[in-house]
């Protein structure tokens, strides 16, 4: 059953055709990975897939579908005053503290952290809060934008686990941005190779051969110096 089905979807900034006839379908509690070359508009896929830039097509979401999003990342000067715990007052709603201790469990996080300068954590423990905020809404589908993006190799392989136990303890659906084909093999149950447009979907293992990651991304040295969008 399709939690998302996206048809002709387009996308231009003036002249300039950002994404272009792209189609495809996301079943309820997959895990699907977007790769691609740096500019190739996954981030603008994403942002477009939940409303945030105006697109030509069809983005179809099942009836009452919850979603929560996660950014690439969140800038913050290491003097902000604010802590763990008025950022996530500053959701509102009437949150209270025994969720956010569920949410951050969730994101294997301990509460002592709520205490702590929100500039003053590592990038690793930021994007955990930011995807503990994420699932405070109990969203049926996550999307993140390239979750481990200046995170290092070991901080990365934590928050990868940390979406698998999501995804499997929560029964979501996962739509990620990543460059990592070893988190791509492991994870996701389908792939989508975007380079402005759609260049194959499909299950990682049978579509992510040798010549189509050449021609995604223009031979295997532009792959591993890639750098994020």
């Amino acid at each position: 059953m399709s939690i998302l089905e996206v048809r002709k979807l387009s996308v231009e900034f003036g002249h300039n055709r950002v994404l272009e006839d792209i189609n495809f379908e996301v079943e309820r509690g997959a895990v699907l990975a977007i790769i691609g070359p740096n500019g190739a508009g996954k981030t603008v896929l994403l942002k477009s897939l939940i409303g945030l830039l105006p697109y030509n097509g069809v983005v179809q979401w099942a009836p009452d579908v919850r979603i929560g999003y996660v950014p690439q990342r969140m800038d913050i000067e290491t003097d902000v005053p604010l802590t763990v715990r008025e950022f996530f007052g500053l959701r509102g709603g009437g949150l209270t503290p025994d969720r956010i201790r569920e949410v951050l469990e969730f994101v294997q996080l301990d509460e002592h952290i709520l205490n702590a300068g929100l500039g003053e954590i590592s990038i690793g423990q930021r994007q955990r809060v930011l995807v503990a905020w994420s699932v405070i809404g109990s969203p049926d589908v996550l999307l993140f934008d390239e979750p481990t993006a200046d995170i290092d190799v070991t901080g990365q392989e934590s928050i990868y686990k940390m979406l698998y136990h999501l995804q499997k303890n929560l029964g979501l659906t996962i739509i990620l941005v990543s460059h990592d084909l070893n988190v791509v093999y492991r994870h996701a149950t389908s792939v989508l190779c975007l380079n402005r447009s759609k260049l194959c979907f499909g299950v990682p293992r049978e579509v992510l051969s040798s010549e189509q990651l050449l021609s995604l991304y223009g031979g295997e040295k532009a792959f591993f110096e890639h750098k994020h969008d």
